[in-house]
């Protein structure tokens, strides 16, 4: 005899095969590192561009932005290259590099065991303490990177890759402010 399940059940049991993987240990930092270098390479080799995220991701918002309020992309010359008139915000490289991102590492965490539902924290911390850092932290750093006109990875990886003075200097005030900020959080995380 069969029994029917219900789609709530069956959906249930589809995100625990997808989720129940057994977790694989972490490449080599090393040999990240160089796959990393190579990848950064390709990009520079095919698309004339290096590696961002920021880019690809404010275009996104200003397909949404376009579609509400197109006037305004009209009057703002920044938005206007990327949507004015009959342009469309997605036909940039970065675009396709971003989703390809975000592909690429579901694809990588499912093969590797590694999509779970969490919330990585410390023990002094509450899980809804932790999403509200998460937050701001994530607000600061988007209001940044739009500020600076690129993310980190941009900055890091692109500019030094090409030995860029400013980037240089970024990335050693970016790791001297994190060491100088992890006295004042270190109790989130003990």
């Amino acid at each position: 005899m069969t029994t029917l399940s219900s789609p709530k059940s069956e959906t249930r049991k589809g995100l625990r095969a997808l989720t129940s993987r057994v977790a694989k240990d972490y490449v080599n930092p090393y040999y990240a590192g160089i796959l990393l270098g190579v990848v950064l390479f390709g990009a520079f080799f095919l698309t004339g561009n290096g590696l961002g995220a920021s880019g690809g991701l404010n275009r996104l918002l200003v397909v949404v932005e376009d579609a509400i309020v197109p006037e305004h992309i009209d009057r703002t010359a920044y938005l206007l290259t990327m949507a004015g008139g009959d342009t469309n915000p997605l036909d940039s490289w970065i675009v396709v590099l971003t989703v390809g991102t975000v592909i690429g590492g579901a694809f990588s965490g499912w093969r590797n065991g590694r999509i779970k539902l969490e919330t990585n924290k410390g023990p002094q911390i509450s899980s809804r303490q932790r999403w509200l850092y998460a937050f701001i932290g994530g607000t600061f750093m988007g209001y940044g990177a739009r500020l600076a006109r690129g993310c980190t990875s941009g900055q890091a990886l692109s500019g030094g890759a090409v030995l860029s003075v400013g980037s240089w200097a970024f990335m050693f005030a970016v790791f001297g402010g994190g060491y100088a900020l992890a006295y004042f959080v270190r109790k989130l995380w003990n």
